[in-house]
This record gives structure tokens, sequence and C-alpha cells, in this order.
């Protein structure tokens, strides 16, 4: 079975012959590990693939991002980086005053003169699972423009400039999602980090009447142009699970060891396909390979089915082992015949529903 077919048949619970994988890498060890990534696809091929791309040249970006020091990004946010391949925070937000929203310009440069003439043809010289990784990213990107203890205090008051804000970033993420579904990548992605360690970082009722009906809206664009859709949260979200997939997400990617995975799973699982992953706050970086083993067994006994509805997703971060990777999907594959996997659920129908 080819890998798009693959990951196709796990998203809509059709029994793929195998969990598709995925691997993630942070900046650095992109950055200096080139060897070990190519030694470890070598051996674990992986199933999903980034179009080739790239956003307009942008007026205000200075600096190099995951580099010791500052830069500026392009929506004109000063980040400093302590440790080079990480991504660093921001120090200066540029609509800490609500005065400059009356003047601020989004960087529509990044849209208006984007390349993608090269991602027909990415996609047509893979078998993989083409998917893009988007700017879209509503509650953080107001974060990064007001500060973060800013915006947690606009929440709780609920200016008018916020709704401003947060209707501007909509218009800009909306067009975002024009071009890539004018595209034949195979799915998009979006995301925001919505959980501490314990549960949201907003209420829920906030989130439900700020945030969902953007999700909503970005997933049935999406799903209109006959594509998938990927969403990526850190931290506990359970609160909010159920209403991602009312919205219609497709693949969440979520900090399972955060939550009670087996609570999720009765809950969830056939209703979503879950997008990993393996704990990478103790288990990846410090645990035995035994526990690796243990962790990816866990998920699998929970949320694996014999129909599908998970893919084996895996972060390789700058202080993880690559030998430690290499256990997370040796372990999917010594668990493929795990009792889970005769416990199917539910069939097409979730797929069928929100993609009618």
């Amino acid at each position: 079975m080819q890998s798009r077919e693959r990951v196709m048949r796990a998203l809509r619970f059709q029994r793929p012959d195998r969990p598709p994988r995925d691997l993630w890498l942070l900046p650095g060890v992109e950055m200096s590990r080139q060897a070990e990534i190519a030694r470890l696809t070598r051996r674990f091929s992986i199933d999903f693939a980034k179009p080739v791309f790239s956003y307009g040249q942008s007026e205000r970006k200075r600096g190099t991002p995951f580099v010791a020091g500052s830069c500026v990004d392009e929506w004109d946010c000063l980040w400093e980086v302590g440790q080079t391949g990480v991504r660093g925070e921001v120090k200066r937000a540029p609509l800490a005053d609500w005065s400059a929203l009356d003047t601020y310009r989004l960087p529509y440069e990044l849209l208006d003169n984007a390349d993608l003439s090269r991602v027909e043809e990415s996609c047509r010289n893979t078998d993989c699972f083409v998917l893009p990784w988007t700017l879209i990213r509503p509650f953080e990107r107001m974060q990064f423009l007001r500060g973060t203890e800013n915006l947690m205090l606009d929440l709780a008051y609920g200016p008018q400039a916020l709704y401003r804000l947060r209707d501007l970033l909509h218009e800009f993420n909306l067009r975002e999602l024009e071009l890539w579904c004018a595209t034949p990548v195979d799915g998009i992605s979006f995301m925001d980090d919505w959980g501490s360690q314990r549960g949201l970082l907003i209420a829920p009722q906030t989130w439900r009447e700020l945030f969902k009906p953007l999700y909503a809206e970005y997933c049935e664009v999406i799903h209109r142009a006959g594509k998938s859709s990927f969403f990526h949260s850190d931290g506990n979200i359970e609160a909010i699970i159920p209403e991602l997939i009312e919205c219609g997400v497709d693949a969440l990617n979520s900090q399972l060891f955060c939550m009670d995975i087996e609570t999720i799973a009765r809950r969830h699982r056939g209703q979503i396909t879950f997008w990993g992953e393996i704990d990478r706050q103790y288990i990846l970086p410090f645990g035995t390979t035994e526990e690796i083993r243990q962790a990816v067994h866990r998920v699998r006994r929970a949320l694996d089915t014999s129909e599908g509805g998970v893919i084996a997703q895996c972060e390789w971060g700058n202080d993880v082992r690559e030998e430690a990777v290499a256990a997370v999907f040796e372990a999917w594959e010594q668990s493929m015949d795990s009792p889970a996997r005769g416990r199917g659920m539910l069939s097409s129908a979730k797929w069928a529903s929100t993609h009618s």
C-alpha cells in the first residue's frame, strides 16, 4: 500500500495496512543532525511530505530565526532566542498598545507574493500524503501581537479591539486557505496551543464564543475543497476535543500524555484520527527503550482499531536521541497484532458525514 492511500484509509477508517508514520523535527535537529535524520528515515519510511513552496518576501523580517540572539518576524514581533535550535519568546509585541492597531498592516505580502508554482509537481512526484503547515494560528498570533498577559486580560474584559483583531486575522487566514485549496495537496493543517499541563488556558465558554466559529469555518473551507483538516495543540485540551470533532477536524495532534488516554479513547475513539503523539516531556528525552515501547503500546491499545483512526507520529526534539525515535517506530511495528486492532468501532461514517 502506498503512503497516500495509507493515510487516507487511516483518516476514513478504512483499514490501512499499518498506521501511517509521521516524523516532526525540531529546528535544532534539522539544523545539526542531518546524518541521523537520513539514517532513521532510510530505516523507517515516512508517509507524509511537505509541498515545495515559498511565502512572499517579508517587508519587516530581520535576523535569523532559531539562532541565539534576537530577530524580528514577518509580523514585526521581536523574538529573543536563548539557545540555538529553539523558537524563543516574543519580547516586543507590536500591538501591546491597542492604539497601534489603527495603523498596523498585516503581512499580506507573504500571501500576495507566495510562490506555489512547484506545489503541483511536488505532489505528483511523491507517493506520500502531502500536508502543508500553514500560518494559521489565531490564538497564538494574537498572543504574539498583543503579548500574552495583555491578551489574557483582553479575553477577560472583551474590548472591541479584541474582536477587530480576531476578525482581521481570520480574514488573513481564509485568504491563505484559498491559496492552498486551489492546489492538489491532500490535507491542510493549522494550529493553536490551547492547553496548560492540566487544562485549557482560557475558559471553555470563551473558547466557544471567540475561536470555535473560526475553526469551524476553516474546516468547512478545507472540506469543500475535498481535502482533510489537520489540527495541532499542545497541553491538556480534553475539554474541547468533542467540539474540535464537531468543527470537522479530521486528525488531531495533541499531547496525549497530559490527559487520560484511556478516557479519551472511551469517549472519542472512532470519531477522529489521533495524529500521535508519544510523550516528549519525559519519556522520549529521558525514558529507557522499554519505557518508550510501553508508551507506544499504551497509545496503541487505547486508540488503534482494525479500521484506522491513528497515525504513528513522533516529534524528534533537540534533547532526544536517535535511538529513542527509532524505538518509537519499532514499537509501532511490534504492536501491529495487539488486541486493540480487533476491536474496530466505527466504519467510514464519520468521514462521510464531514465530507458529504
